[in-house]
């Protein structure tokens, strides 16, 4: 069963590629998605990475996490379950009443 990953902390240079690599070491990667700014298209360092299984996702979590990439140490643990978002309205307000 894949498990998702969290991966804080992350120099700004580093890429899904690195992520990949480093992330392989502890056994298969499914998927590296690096979160950018949708203005700049800039890391916003950080990014989730899924494990094929939960052994390896915890083996990552194990040996990673606190590791040196590029020049910052990264944070790596257990991703939460995304929070549904509110509706918003076209003046990107949250919870406004219309009217």
């Amino acid at each position: 069963m894949s498990k998702k990953l969290y991966v804080g902390n992350l120099d700004y240079a580093t890429t899904e590629a690195i992520l990949t690599d480093v992330f392989a070491e502890a056994g298969e990667v499914l998927s590296v998605n690096l979160i950018a700014d949708r203005m700049t298209g800039r890391s916003r360092g950080f990014a989730f990475v899924e494990m094929a299984e939960s052994s390896a996702a915890q083996k990552a979590i194990d040996e990673l996490n606190g590791k040196t990439v590029g020049e910052r140490q990264i944070k790596v643990a257990e991703a939460r379950p995304q929070q549904p978002r509110g509706q918003r309205d076209s003046w990107g307000g949250g919870d406004r009443r219309r009217y």
